[in-house]
């Protein structure tokens, strides 16, 4: 489907049926003594940024009494910018921020819970993905997504013809994938990668994989049900980080890091599979000249479908009060409305939130699209406490096995440890 086409689609589905937020009458003559300044805030991202200028542009025709500035910061600046700024008040007022940091923002005073009055529990179970729980705490939202997140496939369609598989039929079970990858992967003879068969980037989205979608793949759960306790130190933890770290030891289809990562390997061509969100779209069709690529549903193994989702959402800061704070709310109930998924998901290839929007047919089997969005059907959000430590016990796990010859069983059982302890630390000052 052209992109032109899906946005006149998607906004022909949803204008009619968009948030009263986005059609709120505007007052008129309002002075400038009677506007509203609130500041938001997200990393840069520029397809993001500039989308982002577009929707104020609308929401301040539609409100003249709010005035929206817009500021964006460096991902890896963006957490100490938020630190510094929030508690004094001189940060914004409506915040974007990795659902996987809502533990730090709330436990240290940035964000105050959504409104009820506005946002009710009942609307936003009813309405959104069920992911989207992972921002409840204490039974309170304390921010909503414009767009969620799940994981594809993506295959290089020139290295399965050079390799002599059908470049239009991706490996639809994990046996295939890795027997696929095997035959992509080139090594000199020295053992260097020239190129590899597919991506073992637990520094990406791996991590991901491994803990959501292999343990689960291998009978097993990452977490209990509510998410305070470790589970993976058993027999389908053990067999997931084994299949994962033969990868390389064994099969020899790459190694983490080649060519720095896995998207710059991807998109020089030379990685056959690689695993990633909808949001990396973006970035592929710019090299749509050289990189011929496909999208697939992540292989089955086992007869077990699994897969992971996430998202960035939208929260008010717990300094915004008064009319700053109606403000806000009206701001974010527009970046949740219907009419502003509809426009996200072909500029920033994230997917709609709602499930009534993504869930129609002529997006599910959308090719580029539809992977990621049936893949929503299966997919976890694990509840993260401190995302970039609980990514870390895994990397660390990794590097046991393959750099120190430790056993995968100590290893495994040495990451729940860790895990355990930061999910123990979180979860005994709020019980």
């Amino acid at each position: 489907m052209k992109k032109g086409l899906l946005v006149v689609l998607l906004l022909a589905m949803v204008l009619p049926f968009a948030f009263a937020a986005g059609k709120q009458e505007a007052p008129t003559g309002a002075s400038q003594s009677e506007v509203t300044e609130i500041v938001y805030w997200q990393y840069f991202y520029e397809t993001k940024k500039d989308l982002m200028d577009k929707l104020i542009k609308i929401f301040e025709e539609r409100n003249p009494d709010i005035k929206v500035t817009q500021q964006t910061f460096p991902y890896e600046n963006y957490n100490t910018k938020v630190a510094s700024s929030v508690p004094s008040g001189q940060g914004p007022n409506v915040i974007n921020l990795f659902y996987g940091w809502l533990p730090l923002y709330i436990d240290s005073g940035y964000l105050q819970p959504l409104p009820e009055s506005v946002f009710p529990n009942s609307r936003i179970e009813n309405e959104f993905f069920p992911l989207v729980e992972a921002a409840k705490f204490d039974g309170k939202y304390y921010a909503l997504p414009t767009a969620v997140r799940s994981l594809a496939l993506f295959w290089n369609k020139d290295l399965f013809k050079a390799a002599g598989l059908d470049p239009e039929v991706p490996p639809t079970t994990m046996d295939q994938m890795v027997a696929y990858a095997k035959k992509i992967a080139k090594q000199d003879k020295n053992g260097n990668y020239l190129q590899t068969g597919m991506t073992l980037e637990l520094r990406g989205q791996m991590h991901h994989v491994l803990r959501e979608v292999l343990i689960r793949q291998f009978g097993g759960t990452p977490y209990n049900a509510d998410s305070t306790k470790v589970t993976y130190n058993s027999q389908a933890g053990y067999d997931a980080l084994k299949w994962f770290t033969d990868l390389e030891t064994v099969q020899k289809v790459g190694v983490p890091q080649y060519m720095t990562d896995d998207v710059t390997a991807f998109s020089a061509g030379k990685m056959g599979m690689t695993i990633d969100g909808s949001f990396r779209l973006g970035n592929f069709n710019k090299l749509k000249d050289t990189l011929h690529y496909g999208v697939a549903e992540l292989p089955e193994m086992n007869g077990v479908k699994s897969n992971f989702a996430s998202f960035w959402a939208n929260g008010i800061t717990s300094t915004t009060k008064g009319k700053q704070l109606d403000a806000s709310i009206k701001f974010l109930e527009f970046l949740t409305s219907d009419e502003v998924m509809a426009m996200w998901l072909p500029a920033i290839g994230e997917l709609p939130a709602k499930k009534s929007l993504a869930l129609k047919d002529e997006f599910k089997n959308d090719p580029t699209y539809g992977p990621f969005i049936r893949g929503l059907d299966y997919a976890q959000a694990t509840k993260f406490i401190d995302e970039n430590e609980q990514r870390m016990v895994w990397i660390n796990a990794y590097d046991e096995v393959v750099l120190n010859g430790m056993s995968v069983q100590k290893a495994v059982d040495q990451a729940a440890q860790k895990e355990q302890a930061v999910l123990d630390a979180y979860y005994s000052k709020t019980r």
